[in-house]
C-alpha cells in the first residue's frame, strides 16, 4: 500500500544561467544550520571544480541535503546551459518539486523555457522564486506576467498554473513573500517547500525498486549511483537485481556494498534506506544511468527517458609536431584513449569512439562548450594532444536524404547593432523567425539555424555587438541540409620555417594581418602564427633576421614598432580553426597548425 513519508522534500532548483541558483543553495545551506557558527565557507560552495569556479557556471549537478524543521530536504542544484541539458533531463526524475529561479531583470530565458518544460511534462509543482529582486533595475512584477504567460504557452494545469510565488536575493540571503515585505531570512522558502511540496510516496513494503538518475566516479571505490527509492527499502549486503526499461535483456545479480545518503555536503554512511530517500550506492562495477535497482523477485524496470544524442564531434588526435612531448606529460595514444574512456564513467552525453587510425579517436558531445570543457580538464591533468575543428554529426531519413541539426538562437542585442547580427546569421543559413522589443533598449532577435552555423560564431558575435550582446541556444530537430557554408572568409599566415620569432620578421609580417605570437615565441615550419586579411593563405619568414652592413643611414637605426599580438584562449582558437588545421593543447600552450606541415604536400592536397 502506498504510503507518503512526511519528513522527507526532493527538489531541483531550475533555473537559466547565471540567474543564481548555486547562490540560492549556499544560503540554504548555510540558513539551515549546516556550516559552524566560525568555519570558513567558500563562495558558490556547490561548483567544485576549478572550471565551474572560473567560469562562473555549474557543469555537474550536485546533490546535497538540508535539515528544516525535522524535515529533511534534498535539494539538487542543476546546470543552466543547453549544452548540459543532459543533466537536468535526468534528475528531474529523482524529486517531487521544482523551484524555478527567475531574474527580475532578464525576466523568462529561454533555457528557463528548457528546464521548465522537462518539469511540466513529468506534472511536478512549481514554486517561482522571484530572484536578484535587490537590483536597482528590477522589474518583478512584469517578470510575474512573462513566467505566467511561458506557463500557460507549455500548457501547464490548473494546479501548475496556482504556484506561489516568492522574491529573494539569494546574494543577501533572504526571501519574502510579498514585494513589501521587510527581508530578514530564506524562511518563507523552507515554508513554501514543506507546504506546497509533496512528500515522496511509495509502498514500504512491496519489492526495492531504485533509479539510477546520476553517476559519480571515484578513483577509489569506482562508479557510485545515485537515485531515489521509489518502493520498498535498501539495504547494505542486500542482493539485488540490475534491469533497464531500454534493454529487456539485461538482468545482473548483484550485492549492495555501501550505502550513503546525504548530509549537507557530505555523504554520510547508512544502513538501510526507505522510499523517498536520494542515496548513493557503491560496489556495482558498471552500473549507468536509467538501470532500475530491484529485488530479484520481482524485477520490475523504472521507465526512464533516454538520453539526448550528441550533436557534434571532434577529433582527438595524438600530438604529431615537431615540438610534441616537450610540455605535457601524458603524451601517447594509450594515455589519450585511457583518459577519454574514464570520462565516460560520469559524462553520460559524451561519446568516444576508436578510429581507423590508432592514434586518433572521435569524440561527440552536446555542444561546443561541453567539448571545451572536456579539452580544458585534461590540459590541466598534464594531456599533451591536438583537436580538430567541431562538425556535426548528421543523420539519414527512411527516403536516404541527408539531414543535419538545427538549433533555435534567441540573441539579445542593443539595437544598433540587430542589423549586422542578422546579415551574419543569414550568411550561415540562418532563418529570422521573430523579432521584438526587448527591456532597455534591446531587441530581441529569434533565428533557427543549422549547428554547424554556430561553430565559431560565438567570438565574432561579441565582437560585433562590443561584448553587450547575450546569445543563448538550444537544440531544435533535425531538418533537411540547408547547403554549404563559409565558416572563415580570411585565411592563415604560416610560419615558413622552424626557429625563433624575432622582432625584425614579425613587424614585417605584421602589415600581413592580425599576428597570435610575439618575439621570441618559437614556431615551426606549418604553424599557424597569425590571421590574414586575405582569403588566401600566406606563408611568412618571422625568425628572419636583419643583414648587417658597414654603411650607417639615420633611417636604419629606427627602433621597429610592434603591434601587441592577439593571444586566443582555448575557446577562440577552437572557433579559429579551419577544417584543414588542428589545435595543439598541451599544458603550457595553445598552438594552430595546418594538418599537413609540408608546403609542398599542402599545396598538393588542395589541388585533389
Amino acid at each position: 500500500m502506498n504510503t507518503k513519508r512526511e519528513d522527507i522534500r526532493n527538489i531541483a532548483i531550475i533555473a537559466h544561467v547565471d540567474h543564481g541558483k548555486t547562490t540560492l543553495v549556499d544560503e540554504l545551506l548555510k540558513q539551515s544550520g549546516v556550516f559552524r557558527e566560525n568555519q570558513e565557507v567558500a563562495e558558490r560552495v556547490m561548483d567544485s571544480n576549478d572550471i565551474e569556479r572560473e567560469r562562473g557556471i555549474t557543469i555537474l549537478s550536485k546533490n546535497t541535503a538540508v535539515v528544516y524543521k525535522n524535515t529533511k530536504i534534498n535539494i539538487i542544484d542543476t546546470p543552466g546551459h543547453a549544452d548540459f541539458g543532459g543533466e537536468v533531463e535526468r534528475v528531474l526524475k529523482m524529486v517531487n518539486g521544482v523551484v524555478l529561479l527567475v531574474d527580475a531583470f532578464e525576466g523568462a530565458m529561454p533555457q528557463t523555457k528548457f528546464v521548465l518544460k522537462k518539469a511540466l511534462a513529468l506534472k511536478l509543482p512549481v514554486i517561482v522564486c522571484i530572484n536578484k529582486i535587490d537590483r536597482p533595475e528590477a522589474r518583478p512584477d512584469e517578470v510575474i506576467d512573462e513566467v505566467l504567460e511561458l506557463l500557460i504557452d507549455l500548457g501547464a494545469s490548473d494546479e501548475q498554473l496556482d504556484c506561489p510565488f516568492l522574491f529573494a536575493s539569494a546574494r543577501d540571503g533572504y526571501a519574502t513573500y510579498n514585494i513589501d515585505d521587510e527581508p530578514k531570512d530564506m524562511v518563507p522558502l523552507f515554508e513554501t517547500i514543506l507546504d506546497y511540496i509533496p512528500a515522496p510516496e511509495g509502498d514500504p513494503d512491496a519489492g526495492t525498486q531504485m533509479l539510477i538518475s546520476t553517476i559519480d566516479y571515484n578513483e577509489y571505490v569506482g562508479r557510485i549511483g545515485v537515485g531515489k527509492v521509489d518502493n520498498g527499502t535498501i539495504s547494505v549486503n542486500q542482493d539485488v537485481v540490475v534491469v533497464n526499461h531500454h534493454d529487456p535483456d539485461k538482468q545482473k545479480k548483484v550485492k549492495i556494498s555501501k550505502l550513503y545518503e546525504f548530509d549537507g555536503l557530505n555523504k554520510v554512511e547508512v544502513k538501510e534506506a526507505g522510499i523517498g530517500s536520494i542515496v548513493a550506492i557503491s560496489g556495482i562495477a558498471d552500473i549507468s544511468i536509467g538501470d532500475t535497482i530491484c529485488s530479484p523477485d520481482n524485477p520490475v524496470p523504472i521507465e526512464f527517458q533516454k538520453i539526448s544524442e550528441p550533436t557534434i564531434a571532434m577529433q582527438f588526435v595524438v600530438n604529431d609536431s615537431p615540438f610534441a612531448g616537450q610540455e605535457g606529460k601524458f603524451v601517447t595514444s594509450r594515455h589519450l584513449r585511457d583518459r577519454l574512456f574514464r570520462e565516460l564513467n560520469t559524462d553520460v552525453s559524451l561519446r568516444v569512439e576508436e578510429t581507423d587510425n590508432t592514434d586518433s579517436f572521435k569524440v561527440s558531445g552536446r555542444g561546443e562548450l561541453h567539448l571545451s570543457v572536456l579539452v580544458e580538464n585534461m590540459r590541466r591533468e598534464g594531456y599533451e594532444f591536438a583537436v580538430s575543428k567541431a562538425e556535426v554529426l548528421y543523420k539519414k531519413d527512411e527516403n536516404g536524404k541527408q539531414l543535419e541539426p538545427m538549433e533555435t538562437v534567441y540573441i539579445d542585442v542593443p539595437d544598433e547593432f540587430t542589423g549586422t547580427v542578422i546579415d551574419k546569421l543569414s550568411q550561415r543559413k540562418g532563418e529570422l523567425r521573430n523579432m521584438g522589443m526587448s527591456n532597455g533598449g534591446y531587441t530581441r532577435l529569434e533565428f533557427s539555424i543549422p549547428s554547424r552555423g554556430l561553430i565559431g560564431y560565438r567570438g565574432e558575435f561579441l565582437t560585433d555587438t562590443k561584448g553587450n550582446g547575450i546569445m543563448n541556444t538550444a537544440f531544435d530537430c533535425y531538418a533537411p541540409y540547408k547547403g554549404d557554408i563559409q565558416y572563415r572568409s580570411q585565411g592563415s599566415l604560416i610560419a615558413f620555417e622552424t626557429g625563433e620569432a624575432v622582432a625584425y620578421g614579425l613587424f614585417n609580417a605584421q602589415d600581413r594581418g592580425t599576428l597570435f605570437i610575439g618575439p621570441g615565441e618559437k614556431v615551426y615550419s606549418g604553424m599557424v602564427i597569425g590571421q590574414n586579411a586575405k582569403t588566401d593563405d600566406i606563408e611568412l619568414n618571422v625568425c628572419k633576421t636583419k643583414h648587417l652592413t658597414n654603411t650607417r643611414s639615420s633611417s636604419a637605426d629606427e627602433a621597429l614598432k610592434l603591434t601587441p599580438p592577439r593571444i586566443l584562449s582555448l575557446e577562440e582558437a577552437l572557433d579559429f580553426i579551419d577544417t584543414d588545421e588542428l589545435l595543439e593543447v598541451t599544458p603550457k600552450s595553445l598552438r594552430i597548425r595546418k594538418k599537413i606541415l609540408d608546403p609542398k604536400l599542402r599545396k598538393r592536397s588542395n589541388f585533389q
